[in-house]
């Protein structure tokens, strides 16, 4: 395992333990989150913070790998995401792009396939 996959695994344990103090140790003060391409969802730690404390009250929320590849200072995880959506539990396929500099989560791009309903 690379260091970018290090960093990148040990946001995703914190993500799947819901603490957020561990989680957001691993962005940087300035990161950036997209929905990719290009469409911004939170500008600087204090918007991400925001957003995954709302996120991990979610009580099903889990983050499975699926697999992971990296090159250079980027890492491409796939992954199946458990999420309680208004109409019930339910996955999400996510590919996640991190671009890591100074040993931090500096951007992420997320590419977010259809919920499919537990039931289905």
């Amino acid at each position: 395992m690379t260091d970018v996959e290090d960093i990148v695994q040990r946001q995703l344990d914190a993500y799947n333990a819901r603490d957020i103090d561990a989680f957001m140790s691993y962005w940087a003060d300035d990161a950036q989150i997209f929905a990719f391409p290009s469409t911004i969802l939170a500008d600087g730690a204090a918007e991400i913070r925001a957003r995954h404390v709302a996120r991990f009250e979610e009580p099903d929320l889990y983050a499975t790998l699926v697999s992971r590849m990296s090159l250079g200072l980027a890492v491409v995880d796939r992954e199946i995401v458990t999420r309680n959506f208004p109409d019930g539990r339910g996955r999400v396929d996510v590919i996640a792009i991190y671009h890591v500099e100074d040993g931090r989560i500096a951007r992420a791009w997320f590419q977010t396939g259809e919920p499919v309903p537990e039931s289905a």
